[in-house]
């Protein structure tokens, strides 16, 4: 087994960047995370330019690499593939799983997929698509999503029941109430807010990675 499967096989702490501004202080905030046990960081960014995004993802990759953790980009699969990234996390709108996989294997690299739900039947038809882990959210409200309603827990404690492929429950998740997700039967969580908007994003990754053992 490769080092990368066994942090996507192993991952606890997914960490989300919701980019508003090109600034040096992102590549200072992600490595922070990855060293306070984040085991995948997504580069997401409704806001930044394609060349921006681009640069950004190719330091970060080389970021990634150094620390052995995973690097994934949210929505853009061409994206993905160009920079050479392990991931990719599809929302709702966006290409199906399958499409996504045919791409990847097309550029003769192997690309994790994921892909947002909502509810319980999207979850099991994400995993029927073929998706590598699922996110099961928003739990709690966030700003990131604002358009969508949080779900509260009990999709979270669906999700235990139900899915047998990886899941990551997000969404308004932070230390105040990482235990009570953990309760309802959450092992991975991913975070925006909690890491990202964070003094000491080291130490809040290491907090939250702390709640999940």
């Amino acid at each position: 087994m490769d080092w990368k499967k066994k942090v996507f096989d192993d991952f606890r702490l997914y960490a989300v960047t919701d980019l508003k501004v090109d600034s040096p202080d992102v590549l200072k905030k992600i490595e922070a995370a990855y060293r306070g046990g984040a085991d995948i960081v997504q580069l997401r960014s409704k806001v930044l330019s394609d060349a921006v995004l681009m640069r950004l993802g190719l330091r970060i990759k080389k970021i990634a690499e150094k620390a052995h953790k995973l690097f994934f980009v949210n929505d853009r699969m061409d994206l993905a593939l160009a920079i050479g990234a392990e991931g990719v996390h599809l929302g709702q709108e966006d290409i199906p799983v399958r499409v996504a996989r045919k791409l990847a294997k097309q550029a003769g690299l192997r690309v994790w997929v994921g892909k947002s739900t909502h509810c319980l039947k999207q979850a099991l038809a994400a995993v029927d698509d073929g998706a590598d882990y699922i996110g099961v959210g928003p739990v709690f409200a966030t700003p990131t999503k604002p358009r969508v309603k949080s779900v509260g827990l009990r999709f979270v404690r669906q999700a235990a029941v139900r899915i047998r492929i990886p899941w990551v429950a997000i969404g308004g998740i932070d230390l105040g109430n990482i235990r009570e997700v953990a309760a309802a039967g959450a092992s991975r969580v991913a975070v925006v807010r909690a890491i990202f908007a964070a003094q000491d994003p080291e130490s809040a990754a290491r907090k939250l990675k702390r709640q999940l053992h």
